[in-house]
């Protein structure tokens, strides 16, 4: 297939009307772009100049294929500018929110790549499990799991964590594995005791959505503390999959009950602003949905 380079060639020679004057144009060798030219004709099996002693002159082939070239490379320039134009943009300081344990392996990794491609750029990440204030805060983007806040917020979700039913060996062991979510009930469950959700687990029951209540002698307000209790036998959790993967692995923990799985929880990432996106907010969550679409989460 012919290059950009060998279009370049042929639009400038029949704007130019010379071999001469294209290579001259193009900061090119006239055997190069005369070489353009035949290769291109040879490729499409059509003549698409007459050439003169004097002048180069398109056939009726060539006018129509110039004609259509030469609009296509002018987009074509017109996007490269407009990339340029962006690239220039994406520099100064650019400050990042999202959640404690959530940033280390997921946000962090695209941060760091992110800067590699614009060294211009000086990052910022600010760390907590709060809803941040984006102007009070000064944040240019902040990466939330579940409720997005502000309904002034543009938000873009980025991915998506899958949430499952987990307990140690050693609990099992004692007590048996749980068939259905009905079962849960003569169990011990680690109850989280922020959020809605913590002893009412949200799973699926044939394709609805069932608030199954748990309980438990065990609660506590942190997620990682949740986590360690159900890893030591204290119960049956319900965790992120991302926070346990390493000990599922590991068969530390066992997945339970995975046709009644939650659904998953969305995480998007949200910026303020009511007309445009900052071309370096928007790059950066590019990268970050195209990243994140490959871990498991």
């Amino acid at each position: 297939m012919a290059s950009i380079e060998q279009y370049e060639a042929f639009v400038e020679t029949i704007d130019r009307g010379s071999l001469t004057a294209a290579a001259k144009r193009l900061n090119r060798s006239l055997q190069s772009v005369s070489r353009a030219i035949a290769t291109l004709e040879e490729e499409l099996g059509v003549e698409l100049v007459r050439r003169t002693t004097r002048r180069l002159n398109p056939t009726p082939a060539g006018l129509t294929l110039h004609e259509r070239l030469r609009a296509a490379l002018k987009d074509i320039n017109d996007a490269r500018a407009d990339a340029k134009r962006e690239t220039a943009r994406v520099s100064g300081l650019f400050r990042i929110g999202a959640p404690v344990r959530f940033a280390p392996n997921f946000v962090v990794p695209s941060a760091v790549a992110f800067q590699h491609k614009f060294p211009d750029l000086e990052i910022e990440l600010a760390l907590t499990d709060a809803f941040a204030d984006m102007i009070e805060d000064r944040l240019d983007v902040a990466i939330r799991i579940g409720d997005l806040g502000a309904a002034s917020l543009r938000s873009r979700k980025v991915a998506q964590l899958r949430r499952i039913v987990v307990a140690a060996p050693s609990y099992l062991a004692r007590h048996g594995s749980p068939r259905t979510p009905d079962d849960l009930a003569s169990h011990l469950c680690v109850v989280r005791t922020v959020g809605p959700e913590g002893d009412a687990w949200p799973l699926t029951v044939n394709g609805a959505v069932v608030r199954t209540a748990v309980k438990g002698a065990f609660r506590t307000n942190d997620a990682a503390a949740a986590n360690v209790a159900v890893l030591h036998g204290a119960g049956i959790g319900l965790a992120p999959l991302w926070q346990v993967r390493q000990d599922i692995d590991d068969g530390r923990l066992e997945i339970l009950l995975p046709e009644h799985q939650p659904p998953p929880i969305p995480v998007s990432a949200v910026w303020p602003g009511s007309v445009g996106t900052p071309a370096r907010t928007r790059l950066f969550v590019d990268m970050l949905v195209h990243r994140l679409a490959g871990e498991r989460i």
